[in-house]
């Protein structure tokens, strides 16, 4: 499949006085000639962040140290052709739906009615199929405020595709403001009864991509219990507390600090590939879920969310195959995700939050990525 590259392009920060941008340019076509754009937002103080209108994609994201040096703090590759290639598998920067994470079997049952998802991940569906959101070209507009720029993309997904019941019209929004803050707004309407599970599956080296692995950065979640799945990673059922387990990070730890303990968690999981039930005070509102530290640079990441989980992945299977737009190969532990969620496979689990969205409802939620530095 030959597929066009992104063009040349050179970031200028914008000014104190210019205030908030926001450029389009080609970034390539699919082999059927749909045009693929790259969207470049950036604020006052020269973080910006690149996203693709193929797969929603994060593609980088620009933030300074605490000496004022910018670097890329999200893992992506460099060319269209990477992407359709290869992101089925770590889904880079992606946009993920109709269900993010995993349904057990491929299998629910809604008012009575069966429904059959693609296998994707061992016998499990993950991430809403074999052509998922992440591989879907979104409709983009912008708008511009006095401080903020945003991107809206749009999607429609037909009832039946990928085997989900229902024409679900999806709307994501990137705001980018004048502080180092990256919020997302996803709302999904539906004409039948479906299920509905969004996020973004960014991965983040606050050292900077390509730099080596991030079992040094200092984690702490809001979460005092966690979702233990079988062995092929769908959950229990049970809402295990974290106290006395490698999952304890109601305090901060390092990600490598227990992550090689001989823990049967981890061991499924290679590492952590875990959801987190996030403590929140009501459902829906914004929650502090994580905050991630980079002792090195000072680059601090505090993410909050409206979802009731967070699923904490430290790139367990790199394997150093992928080159990425640093031009260096991505290896195991290298980054870590935190996606923003509803439970993995709540549509089997009644006691878990629901997915199910029904005409005349509105499924939203918000996620802010908030960046600053520590001395």
């Amino acid at each position: 499949m030959l597929l066009g590259t992104a063009m040349l392009f050179t970031a200028v920060p914008a000014s104190a006085t210019s205030g908030p941008s926001i450029t389009k340019e080609a970034f390539g076509k699919l082999s059927d000639g749909t045009r693929v754009d790259r969207y470049t937002l950036r604020n006052t103080h020269g973080m910006h962040v690149r996203i693709l209108t193929y797969g929603g994609i994060i593609q980088m994201l620009d933030v300074p140290d605490r000496k004022g040096h910018d670097a890329n703090v999200a893992l992506g590759f460099a060319t269209l052709k990477d992407y359709v290639d290869k992101n089925g598998g770590p889904y880079f920067g992606a946009l993920i739906g109709r269900y993010a994470n995993r349904v057990a079997k491929g299998r629910f049952t809604l008012d009575g009615k069966t429904y059959q998802l693609p296998i994707n991940n061992g016998p499990n569906s993950l991430h809403g199929g074999i052509k998922g959101f992440n591989t879907k070209v979104w409709k983009a507009t912008v708008t511009k405020g006095k401080d903020t720029v945003a991107l809206h993309l749009a999607y429609v997904s037909k009832n039946g595709e990928e085997g989900y019941p229902g024409t679900l019209t999806t709307n994501v929004t990137y705001t980018l403001g004048a502080s180092d803050r990256l919020r997302l707004d996803y709302r999904a309407t539906t004409d039948k009864p479906t299920i509905v599970n969004l996020t973004n599956h960014s991965y983040f080296n606050l050292a900077g991509e390509g730099t080596g692995d991030a079992y040094g950065h200092r984690l702490q979640v809001n979460a005092s219990r966690y979702t233990p799945t079988d062995a092929t990673q769908i959950p229990t059922g049970r809402l295990a507390p974290v106290k006395g387990t490698p999952f304890d990070f109601t305090r901060p730890h390092t990600i490598g600090e227990r992550i090689r303990d001989n823990d049967p968690q981890l061991l499924i999981g290679h590492g952590y590939d875990h959801n987190f039930v996030l403590n929140q005070r009501r459902p829906g509102e914004l929650t502090l879920a994580a905050t991630v530290t980079e002792p090195r640079t000072g680059r601090v990441l505090r993410l909050s969310t409206t979802q009731p989980g967070v699923q904490l992945y430290t790139a367990n299977f790199l394997d150093g195959s992928l080159v990425g737009t640093s031009g260096h190969a991505y290896r195991q532990g290298d980054a870590l995700a935190l996606e923003t969620q509803h439970f993995p496979d709540s549509p089997n689990h009644p006691a878990f939050p629901s997915t199910v969205l029904r005409p005349g409802q509105t499924f939203t939620s918000t996620t802010t990525y908030a960046f600053s530095t520590t001395g």
